[in-house]
């Protein structure tokens, strides 16, 4: 779902589920994003009460080996997308982000969660998989260094306050004022040069976007099994 006022865009992820990345919540995000990227200056991602994203669709992951292939694929690009994005990208979460979702918190400007007992992390080592090289890039690119082994090695979940300090959100406020306070800071990157904001934005983020887009157009390291 999509709302745009004042040329700031809000994407809603609510699959009355888990807000898995499965095809049909990544088609209707891309959709989103094509509208929002036209007619807002801000892009702010949020998902429903308790979850931001807690993954890919693990039924495809465990059953469909050849469309997990493809749906991984599709989970980079879309992340690409994301981390690659002329306008600022904010997320405002309401709850986990876990696995892919904690990729999509890395793939964006901002990250805004809700005080609670939500988890963020990369659990993959804990279920069985390997990152795939765009998600090891995006852990590096973002992830307080320090931290860099616990948390992806040691499938290391972190509540909103921690996450902060590992590097997966960067504000964590209550969860009635989640909205409002993402909205605030949309408003304040608004007010920035967004020529200014893309071009800086591409010098420190492209030799890491050529990295990825090439990963993923070789098809590199996206054979999953669990």
């Amino acid at each position: 779902m999509i709302s745009i006022t004042d040329r700031i865009a809000t994407l809603t992820m609510d699959d009355g589920k888990a807000n898995a990345f499965g095809f049909d919540m990544m088609a209707a995000l891309n959709s989103c994003l094509d509208e929002a990227e036209k007619a807002a200056d801000v892009i702010i991602l949020t998902g429903r009460p308790g979850i931001m994203c807690a993954g890919f669709d693990l039924k495809v992951m465990k059953n469909a080996p050849e469309k997990a292939t493809e749906m991984v694929r599709l989970g980079g690009e879309l992340l690409l997308r994301l981390f690659s994005s002329k306008q600022p990208i904010i997320i405002a979460a309401p709850g986990h982000g876990i696995a892919a979702g904690g990729l999509l918190m890395l793939a964006a400007d901002y990250r805004i969660a809700a005080a609670g007992d939500a988890r963020f992390g990369l659990n993959e080592t804990a279920i069985g998989m390997v990152l795939p090289p765009f998600g090891m890039d995006l852990a590096r690119f973002k992830l307080n260094n320090q931290f860099l082994d616990a948390a992806v090695v040691g499938a290391t979940l972190y509540l909103p306050e921690e996450a902060v300090n590992i590097g997966y959100v960067d504000q964590v406020v209550a969860a009635d004022q989640l909205m409002d306070c993402a909205l605030e800071k949309a408003k304040a990157m608004q007010q920035l040069d967004l020529t200014a904001f893309a071009g800086n934005k591409k010098i420190i983020r492209g030799a890491m976007i050529e990295k990825i887009a090439a990963d993923l157009a070789s098809g590199k390291g996206l054979k999953v099994s669990v």
